[in-house]
């Protein structure tokens, strides 16, 4: 992956309606780094979710006829759908996060403060970033069926009541388990090996800095290229208390009704046949059965010196 030669002009993605950060502010912040540096850039401000592929469709095709740099500003949800359309394009990917928690940009060491993101971009260096694909769409961070992607949903509807927050959204994950949870009957092969599984959940993990966070092994797996599947097995709703008790503290590993396993390749059949699946945070429906693997390397702008505190 060649490296920036400095000149490149960017093209950044903002989306307003996934951020922590005021629209206008993050965007004259951005655009006063940049410009302050004499670097050529242009902020395609996003209002309207609808408009969000559409607009990141011209901004990469742009960004191919110019050989530019495509930047995303948001939150996990943003990040992936711009490197949906940005992976094999061979383009350098940046990132401005936005968002609650960060995971992705956190695991390379990319500030979450805006300005200094922006700053890092300038004189930053490319390096390949692993990508899990479920049925070929991209994730960074995680893809998941069963709770999680309820759990997703309702916490989104928290956040549009109460804002976005850690503790608004560790408050509705509880609310959300207060309802009976649906067990899922599944059929894996992983790497060849099958297995039946019944689960209410089923989350597969592409972040190390998650995995560690949470209390799950498997962190160097992902440095050997492969991805960490993690399930629960049927409890009751004080146990899946307990459960989300045991990831904020970083211990879930240590739960007996908790299992885990890493594979090159997973496919996901069983009950039901079309599937409510979570990737980075959005939620779609996918038609059985699901495959995981890991997709082509993301050339990512990383900061040239990573201050360990942007990691925590």
């Amino acid at each position: 992956m060649p490296e920036p030669t400095g000149h490149e002009a960017f093209f950044v993605v903002l989306n307003t309606g996934s951020g922590r950060e005021d629209a206008r502010t993050a965007q004259r912040t951005i655009a006063a780094v940049l410009g302050g540096a004499g670097r050529r850039h242009e902020i395609r401000v996003v209002a309207d979710a609808r408009q969000l592929e559409r607009t990141i469709h011209r901004v990469v095709e742009q960004a191919r006829r110019e050989r530019a740099v495509v930047v995303a500003a948001g939150g996990d949800g943003t990040l992936n759908a711009v490197a949906q359309k940005v992976l094999g394009t061979g383009l350098p990917f940046g990132i401005l996060p936005q968002g609650t928690f960060n995971y992705f940009g956190r695991a390379y060491g990319i500030p979450a403060d805006t300005a200094r993101a922006a700053q890092a971009l300038l004189d930053a260096v490319v390096r390949p970033a692993q990508v899990g694909l479920v049925n070929g769409r991209a994730f960074l961070v995680n893809a998941s069926v069963g709770l999680y992607p309820q759990l997703l949903e309702d916490r989104e509807a928290y956040k549009q009541r109460f804002g976005r927050s850690r503790p608004v959204a560790l408050g509705s994950s509880l609310m959300t388990l207060l309802r009976p949870v649906r067990q899922l009957r599944l059929e894996l092969d992983a790497d060849g090996q099958p297995r039946r599984l019944r689960t209410p959940t089923l989350v597969v993990g592409n972040n190390a800095l998650q995995l560690q966070q949470v209390g799950i092994g498997h962190g160097d797996a992902l440095e050997r290229g492969r991805l960490v599947a993690m399930a629960v097995r049927p409890v009751g709703t004080l146990a899946l208390y307990g459960l989300l008790l045991r990831g904020a503290f970083g211990r879930l590993g240590e739960a007996d009704n908790v299992s885990s396993f890493d594979f090159c390749r997973l496919r996901v059949g069983g009950r039901p046949r079309r599937f409510k699946v979570a990737m980075d945070g959005e939620v779609s429906w996918l038609s059985g059965p699901l495959e995981f693997a890991v997709g082509p390397p993301l050339p990512l702008l990383v900061p040239r010196r990573v201050d360990p505190a942007d990691r925590a």
